[in-house]
Order: C-alpha cells, then structure tokens, then sequence
C-alpha cells in the first residue's frame, strides 16, 4: 500500500483547510484509515480514523467538531475536513492505513503504512 498526502499549508486562526490521502496498491486489503499529526517536541498522535466497509468513525477530543474524516471509496482516497483551525493544531500531518490478516501460521498479523506527510501551519 502506497499512500500520498495533499493539501497542507498555511491558514489563519478560524480557517479551514482539507487533507487528502491517496491511497494505491492492495487497497481491497486496507482495514481501516487515519490522520495522524505530531507536532515539534511531541508524540505523533491521532487525529481521527474510519474504519472500512462500515465506515465507522473516531475523533481524538481536541477535534470533534471542527474536523470531519471521510473516504471516497471509488476513488481511494481519504480526506479531512479542518474547520475553525487554532494554532495548536499546527503539526505535520501523516496518513495511515492498517491492513490485518491472517498468515500461513494462522496468526493475526497487522501491517501500518504512512504517507510522507503534509505540513500545516496555523497562524493566530
């Protein structure tokens, strides 16, 4: 799985911006899609997830209504929608996709794959 982020750069406090993450190779094996974010002197953290097939969702507390994740299944692609953003969302901001199986042994095996990351930076 090969994954491609777009659409960071520099907003003003209250602005929006979205993400997106393209996602190419053994896509039909993908479980489940996120946006990570870490910011200088920080852990990388979660941002927001959805779950394949049922497309289930999850936000981290610090975003919930102010940023929306989506994926567009026909054109494998993820998005996140930034609403109201506040400088302390400023952070690089990576996808990730999580693949699990079952392996010849059967054992649960799960697989992360990452972007390269996009840089989005709030000013106030």
């Amino acid at each position: 799985v090969q994954l491609v982020e777009s659409g960071g750069g520099l907003v003003q406090a209250g602005g929006s911006l979205r993400l997106s993450c393209a996602a190419s190779g053994s896509t039909f094996s993908i479980n489940a899609m996120g946006w990570y974010r870490q910011a200088p002197g920080k852990q990388r953290e979660l941002v927001a997830a959805i779950i394949s097939g049922g497309g289930s969702t999850n936000y981290a507390d610090s975003v919930k209504g102010r940023f929306t994740i989506s994926r567009d299944n026909a054109k494998n692609t993820m998005y996140l929608q930034m609403n109201s953003l506040k400088p302390e969302d400023t952070a690089v901001y990576y996808c990730n996709a999580r693949t699990q199986y079952v392996d010849d042994a059967g054992w649960a095996q799960r697989d992360d794959y990452w972007g390269q990351g996009t840089q989005v930076t709030v000013s106030s």
